[in-house]
């Protein structure tokens, strides 16, 4: 085992014991990116911060998971509007 793959252990393991915090920092800068992209790759950024999340061992948890797409489908309504 690299060096390497100690570090992205260690990584994971501090990410599990502060899971909350982790998951909080991932929503806030998919929510600045979708913001500064004017929500046109909600998709697209929700997707990144699930995958970054279980990349890390964290999940999510199903009621996150049902307000994203809530939240999605606003956009793309407020979109579909404009």
């Amino acid at each position: 085992m690299g060096i390497f793959d100690n570090i992205a252990d260690k990584a994971k393991d501090l990410a599990k014991e502060h899971s909350d915090v982790v998951k909080q920092g991932i929503d806030k800068a998919g929510d600045f990116v979708d913001q500064k992209t004017g929500g046109k790759f909600s998709s697209q950024i929700d997707q990144g911060e699930d995958l970054v999340a279980k990349q890390l061992g964290l999940g999510q948890n199903p009621e996150q998971h049902q307000q994203q797409n809530q939240d999605q489908q606003q956009n793309q309504d407020q979109q579909n509007q404009q």
